[in-house]
């Protein structure tokens, strides 16, 4: 019943089919193509320079503060990008200087590994692949998607130098980290990728599909296909103006402004729209990034804007794009007045409900007689002690109770209709529909003898 995008007649989602599980015996993990080989193989190296040529914003951006010696919070995937796209040595040559010295970070260590290896002398070439191999090593019980990222990257970056070493961790990873622990959670509606962690996710995605060509999205198509929706969604309404660009800030429990967090969350639907150029839902996601007072400018940003926007990609409008997005799944809420940025929004996530009021997110609690927010495409209770509501004939046809017992039966009783029998999800939503129109009343209770 719940509008999502697969519902525009102009963006019907694409389907993922041909689960991985089923073939995954005829994969070759072993890793035949040349440096670079992780994100800038073919067209995208060639299209960051052709930007480098045009003297695009995003460009002049990194090449003023590169340029200037700004400090790069990461020094090695900073220089590294800057020495693909420029032919700058001296860049080339401080990113093999950290990671051959300093640097610890497994990622960075991978991508310095891989695009600056024509810098390296056979010597130093050995001596940074033993120091991925001992990171590998030494990450490989951490089952995070940004560690388990970070050790795909090492392991892509070394096919040709520890082939073994290379061949092992990419085939443990598949199958053991994603075919066994993370693409069952998805399925199963548990929170195996956080926000936080999609950007990592798609770095994983991309290194596996352009390496051995095999798209690890088949194997949880539902939550590829509903995506792009809650990232579009689950922003606070309002733009957040910052020194060096303006943000849209994620809903998050702490509803304080993170600009770290905002900018990963926008190099995640950057690297979305790279992954799969030609799906609809990221010609949707390309409308939304096409702004240019978003543009990540700061030294943290703008490397991952670099890498990965794509000025030439078309775009569809975001405005058609169902205000109300609720993922039985996982047991969440999303619901926007409009696309504008004085709309009025509400979410329900991870058993809290917010509102943005006033220009800033609140946090709802519910009195005795409960909370409702009514919006164009929706109405959104929370009912605290209450156990019935009437509804005025204008307010919408779906009805969502929020708050309730996860996974639970209730009694639901609404005017006009049979008694029914109906479950929440696994956060506690109860999905109703109800006659737009017409006063109604709603009255449920929790099924008896549960």
């Amino acid at each position: 019943m719940t509008a999502r995008l697969g519902t525009l007649p102009a963006a019907c989602f694409l389907l993922l089919s041909s689960p991985i599980w089923a073939y995954s015996d005829e994969i070759i993990y072993q890793v035949y193509t040349e440096h670079p080989r992780l994100f800038l193989q073919g067209g995208r190296l060639r299209l960051l320079k052709r930007e480098r040529e045009r003297q695009s914003l995003r460009w002049m951006q990194f090449e003023s503060l590169m340029a200037g010696k700004a400090r790069m919070p990461e020094t090695g995937f900073a220089n590294a990008l800057y020495y693909r796209i420029a032919g700058d040595e001296g860049a080339g040559r401080t990113a093999t200087q950290w990671a051959l010295g300093p640097g610890n970070d497994l990622r960075q260590l991978a991508l310095v590994f891989d695009w600056c290896q024509d810098l390296l002398s056979p010597e130093q070439s050995k001596t940074l692949a033993f120091k991925l191999q001992r990171g590998i090593e030494a990450s490989g019980q951490d089952n995070s998607v940004p560690a388990a990222r970070s050790r795909m990257l090492a392991a892509v970056a070394l096919a040709d130098h520890l082939p073994q070493t290379s061949t092992r961790e990419i085939e443990t990873l598949v199958r053991r980290w994603w075919e066994g622990r993370v693409a069952p959670g998805l399925r199963a509606g548990k929170a195996a990728v956080c926000r936080e962690d999609l950007y990592a996710l798609f770095e994983f995605l991309h290194a596996v599909r352009d390496n051995i060509q095999v798209d690890l999205r088949e194997s949880s198509p539902a939550f590829f296909k509903d995506l792009a929706q809650w990232h579009l969604l689950s922003y606070y309404p309002a733009r957040y103006p910052a020194p060096e660009n303006e943000y849209r800030i994620p809903a998050s429990k702490s509803m304080a402004p993170d600009l770290e967090r905002a900018a990963l969350s926008r190099a995640a639907e950057l690297s979305m729209v790279a992954y799969d150029t030609n799906a609809p839902e990221s010609q949707v996601l390309q409308g939304w990034l096409m702004h240019d007072h978003f543009l990540l400018r700061s030294a943290y940003g703008i490397p991952y804007e670099m890498l990965w926007a794509n000025p030439y990609q078309p775009g569809l409008s975001y405005y058609h794009v169902p205000l109300v997005f609720h993922d039985d799944r996982f047991g969440r809420l999303f619901v926007r007045s409009s696309w504008e940025e004085d709309a009025a929004w509400a979410g329900y996530f991870d058993g809290e409900m917010q509102v943005y009021r006033e220009g800033k997110p609140a946090l709802v609690h519910p009195g005795p007689k409960g909370e409702i927010a009514v919006f164009p495409e929706a109405v959104v209770i929370m009912p605290g002690g209450a156990r019935k509501f009437a509804l005025d004939p204008g307010e919408a046809g779906h009805v969502f109770l929020v708050g309730l017992k996860p996974s639970a039966p209730y009694e639901v009783e609404i005017d006009g209709e049979e008694l029914s029998e109906l479950h929440t999800d696994p956060g506690g939503i109860l999905a109703l529909t109800v006659r737009p129109g017409v006063a109604t009343g709603i009255r449920f209770r929790e099924a008896q003898g549960r």
